[in-house]
């Protein structure tokens, strides 16, 4: 029961997130993240300044606001499994995103690359070396 209770059973996840980033601009925030990324618009709220974009993860989405002072250092960071991160990324460079620096190797357990989406929220992929979300 404590187990239970610990894994937040008792509140009724559904298995769904919607991970919000602060955006300067609504409209390049979507371009970016559709063209870019290929996450499909959900729903646009412009008088709230709002919306939701479907990711290909099942039940993840990512939700856009609109705010005065977006991106920069601090909050959390969006990471994104990918079967082959070097792929990924030089699809990505091919778009003209920018990267912090090198990949990173955590030897028998993930690849990592950081890269930034237009009002420099950090995102970054990962590669699983361990073989623990292989299904």
């Amino acid at each position: 029961m404590l187990d239970d209770l610990l894994l937040g059973a008792d509140l009724g996840f559904d298995g769904g997130l919607t991970a919000a980033l602060g955006v300067s601009d609504l409209d390049r925030a979507l371009a970016w993240y559709g063209d870019i990324l290929g996450f499909r618009l959900r729903y646009r709220k412009d008088e709230i300044g709002w919306c939701e974009l479907a990711t290909p993860v099942a039940k993840v989405n990512i939700g856009l606001s609109v705010v005065e002072k977006a991106g920069g250092p601090g909050g959390a960071t969006l990471t994104f499994g990918v079967r082959y991160l070097d792929a990924a990324r030089a699809r990505l460079e091919e778009r003209g995103v920018r990267f912090d620096g090198p990949s990173q190797d955590i030897p028998g357990l993930a690849r990592l690359a950081t890269f930034y989406d237009p009002d420099d929220n950090a995102l970054m992929l990962y590669q699983d070396l361990s073989g623990a979300h292989n299904g």
